[in-house]
């Protein structure tokens, strides 16, 4: 490891990502936080470096801009309006239509900007200053909540009326390339190159932690055509909430009254009960386990929990926990891209949603709570996607078209895996 290696304030790499790990910062062009992290030994050891200029000509996201009758308007953050009846936040971001996309049928754009930069290519306005990386994190352009600095955090009321009262959405977006190869599936990445994505969750969680206003961090993946994904890239993003989002404050309600109940972490005691059912349990190493819940929702659902108590947060994890989470990780993603079978035994690229459900970071609920990740698809078979209609959308009442035992069956028709042998 070169003694260049820059520190951070809240995150501190554990051995395996103090030797082959680098993070270096820098800034883009419109003063948004840049971080390339880097696995290959080149420039983990210092011997290579980085291009930290990015070349486009953008304005400093904060400074005025003048409109199309050329007064000045001052950059605002997007808005967020409580609803009363559910005491649901909901961000209101308009600079969002703006934002390219690149994939499907609505795609408007050309181009992929978290593609690294091409020299000499006529599209010039990617996110990435180098022509190669490996994994890069960065502030997303198109945010959903941003904090805009020198802007009050107060209340006000739409149209005067405390019914309705907004603030600003004074949160904070990311986003996570996986792999600088635009046309790579997650689900064939290297074991090494998810350990380096799990580090960087664990990196961002840690540091973000610590920004004023942020309540909840939530790492998540949406990967497919099906899913509404904009651009085909594999990456994920960060969202980081100024407040509790609707379903882990859900969440928090059960699993305190739980504790208030039972004097134990209802998290622990659901591991422990499909552990001792087995039926649901599809894999496990040393460290995970991952299993389809007991009440599952989705056609193809699963649960990806700890084996350890007291994680709350990805940045908790230990080397053998980020470690056996990148080998649980990859697995789940190629047996669900073997899930559904289309007649020619070799499967399809599965349309998912991957999200970390961690501990808030103030509420005093988060000593009862436990990290994990559920993951699901809205695929029900393979030519059929389940769609979200009137009891689903109109009152939150999930209909199931199969059971969670039939899930985990399916899984294991797939056959037998040895998690610790992927581990090099």
């Amino acid at each position: 490891m070169s003694d260049t290696q820059p520190a951070f304030d809240h995150y501190t790499p554990g051995e395996y990502a103090s030797e082959h790990i680098r993070i270096t910062p820098t800034t883009l062009a419109d003063g948004r936080e840049f971080f390339y992290m880097d696995d290959d030994p080149e420039f983990v050891s210092g011997k290579k470096t980085r291009e930290l200029h990015d070349p486009r000509p953008l304005s400093n996201r904060f400074e005025s801009h003048q409109d199309a009758n050329g007064n000045t308007v001052p950059v605002q953050a997007p808005q967020m309006r409580r609803d009363p009846l559910t005491g649901d936040w909901i961000p209101m971001a308009t600079a969002r239509m703006n934002r390219p996309i690149t994939a499907g049928p609505g795609a408007v754009a050309s181009g992929n900007p978290l593609a690294a930069r091409k020299p000499g290519d006529p599209y010039q306005d990617g996110e990435i200053p180098d022509t190669d990386y490996d994994v890069v994190v960065f502030e997303n352009r198109f945010p959903s909540m941003m904090q805009v600095p020198g802007e009050a955090d107060k209340p006000s009321y739409v149209d005067g009326n405390p019914l309705w009262e907004k603030r600003t959405a004074n949160g904070r977006c990311e986003v996570v390339c996986f792999d600088p190869n635009e046309h790579a599936l997650p689900a064939d990445l290297p074991v090494e190159r998810i350990r380096t994505i799990v580090e960087a969750w664990a990196f961002r969680t840690a540091e973000i932690s610590a920004i004023d206003g942020i309540q909840q961090i939530f790492p998540f993946e949406n990967h497919g055509q099906e899913i509404g994904v904009s651009l085909a890239h594999p990456h994920g993003q960060i969202y980081c909430y100024p407040f509790i989002a609707p379903k882990l404050e859900q969440e928090l309600k059960h699993t305190e009254a739980y504790f208030d109940k039972n004097g134990s972490n209802l998290l622990a005691d659901m591991l422990k009960a499909e552990l001792e059912a087995k039926e649901r349990v599809i894999f496990r190493n040393r460290t995970w386990v991952a299993y389809v819940p007991a009440a599952a929702r989705w056609p193809l659902e699963v649960q990806v929990s700890p084996v350890r108590d007291g994680i709350m947060t990805i940045d908790q994890l230990n080397d053998d926990e980020r470690w056996g989470l990148a080998q649980m990780y990859s697995t789940l993603l190629k047996r669900g891209n073997a899930f559904f079978d289309k007649g020619d035994g070799k499967g399809m690229d599965l349309p998912y949603i991957s999200a970390w459900h961690q501990a808030p970071i103030h509420d005093e609920r988060r000593d009862h709570y436990r990290l994990n990740l559920q993951f699901f698809s809205f695929r029900r078979a393979a030519n059929k996607i389940k769609y979200l209609a009137g009891s689903e959308s109109g009152m939150a009442a999930w209909i199931s078209d199969t059971t969670p035992e039939k899930i985990a069956a399916r899984f294991h028709e797939l056959g037998p895996i040895d998690l610790e042998a992927e581990r090099n």
